[in-house]
């Protein structure tokens, strides 16, 4: 493969490929039930404070 080659496929598919990995990256932030999977995750930088 040479550069014009690698070129063309990022300004492509590479590109299309980004988006699509953006858009999942989104939707799956903004699913339904994720708000109590976030509250859950955020609970832990706490937890060892909790304890003192």
């Amino acid at each position: 493969m040479d550069y014009n080659t690698l070129r063309h496929f990022a300004d492509s598919w590479g590109l299309l490929a980004m988006t699509l990995f953006f858009l999942f990256v989104i939707a799956y932030t903004f699913r339904p039930g994720s708000k109590k999977r976030a509250e859950e995750v955020q609970a832990i930088l706490f937890k060892d404070e909790a304890n003192d």
